[in-house]
């Protein structure tokens, strides 16, 4: 993955790259893991959500890995570039995270659980960065798609933020804002599943070590 040494900011919408209409790839068909679709529309009981935790390689494997979970892709999201491709995100200049779009069963999995899963595959209070990766991109945060998402996604940030302090950690930098508005743009072919094609690849992820308590009411302790 690209490195940048110069300290990162967020474009604004004036700043950022135009884009494009359409994008410039197709998306795979099916997960190489999974087996089921990349793209919607899912079956009908199925929910989704997506994170941004640094590098998407190493953290859509994460996903895939956690029962539940019926399918994962990988792109870009929270930007301003329509359609944008991966040397314009990491130029810095499109306002997008690399983030991780999960489709998955709540009767076999909970928010809650893939919230824990989030919190603990990365450091939360690096702000643009995760380890040596370095830029907007990379930094932490989750987009939701319903009132409940927002405020589970809100109580386990603070439930976390008690247990990283007492770890000595600092401020959790973490976004968390609605989906809504923020198109989630799926990343090249070769980006999807990365990991599974390319075993010994690069991968940045790497959490603080200490646990995330799971639930809403962890929050109120």
């Amino acid at each position: 993955m690209f490195l940048y040494r110069r300290t990162p900011e967020l474009p604004t919408p004036e700043q950022a790259l135009k884009g494009r209409a359409e994008p410039e790839f197709g998306v795979p068909e099916q997960h190489t893991v999974l087996g089921n679709p990349l793209q919607g529309p899912y079956p009908e009981g199925l929910e989704v959500a997506d994170f941004g935790l640094g590098c998407f390689w190493g953290a859509e494997r994460r996903f895939w890995q956690t029962p539940g979970v019926w399918t994962t892709l990988v792109g870009y999201q929270g930007g301003f570039t329509e359609n944008p491709v991966y040397e314009e995100v990491c130029s810095g200049l499109t306002g997008h995270t690399e983030a991780v779009r999960v489709v998955y069963d709540p009767r076999k999995v909970s928010y809650e659980t893939l919230l824990k899963v989030f919190w603990e595959s990365h450091d939360p209070t690096q702000g643009f960065r995760q380890g040596n990766d370095v830029g907007t991109q990379y930094r932490s945060a989750v987009y939701t798609h319903t009132g409940a998402q927002a405020q589970a996604a809100e109580a386990s940030r603070e439930a976390y933020q008690k247990v990283l302090t007492g770890s000595g950690y600092g401020t959790i930098t973490t976004e968390i804002l609605p989906a809504e508005g923020r198109p989630f743009y799926p990343a090249e072919p070769y980006h999807q599943q990365y990991l599974d094609k390319n075993p010994a690849g690069y991968c940045g992820i790497g959490g603080t070590g200490v646990s995330c308590p799971v639930g809403v009411a962890t929050a109120e302790g």
